[in-house]
């Protein structure tokens, strides 16, 4: 095992860690906030891994953009911050959440478990390639994204607006 097997380990232990909080906690705040601990892991398991690029475009996108308009969208509806009983679910569904979670995970590692011993042939490509097949051949599915999230925060104001109105009225 060498040492960015353990870095590798390390940086997964911790996505993962933060990946489960972020679902778990009842804060919506929270949950936002363990989600950039867990894309920042992600990131760093893409540095290990030795795509630099990746890891960059991974904090840009998706710890600067997402996480951030998450966040202000939160903020621009004025939510709850603490738990809200009113949505909250009963303790029968979190158990059956968790067995289904645990079973997808069983399943999961039966799958890839007997492919992770083969070694893998790893293949260097150019950053310039990687640009191009990024930003020729997927730039449309980005730019379809950002204007999804565009809409979503736009309407996520109109209805925080439009119940302070029928408050007033």
């Amino acid at each position: 095992m060498t040492s960015l097997d353990v870095a590798f380990a390390a940086v997964a232990v911790i996505a993962a860690a933060s990946g489960l909080l972020a679902v778990t906690t009842r804060h919506v705040v929270h949950a936002a906030l363990w989600l950039v601990v867990c894309l920042g892991s992600v990131a760093g398991c893409y540095l290990v891994l030795g795509a630099e690029f990746v890891a960059l475009v991974q904090v840009l996108v998706y710890v600067g953009a997402v996480v951030v308009l998450v966040l202000f969208a939160l903020m621009l509806t004025r939510a709850p911050v603490g738990p809200n009983p009113e949505i909250s679910t009963s303790p029968w569904h979190r158990v059956l959440a968790a067995v289904l979670g645990a079973a997808v995970t069983v399943l999961l590692g039966a799958a890839l478990l007997p492919i992770a011993g083969a070694p893998v042939r790893r293949h260097v490509t150019d950053t310039t390639v990687l640009g191009q097949q990024l930003f020729g051949t997927w730039v449309w599915p980005f730019e379809v994204l950002s204007l999804l999230l565009v809409v979503a925060l736009v309407a996520a104001l109109a209805v925080s607006r439009l119940h302070r109105q029928d408050d007033a009225s």
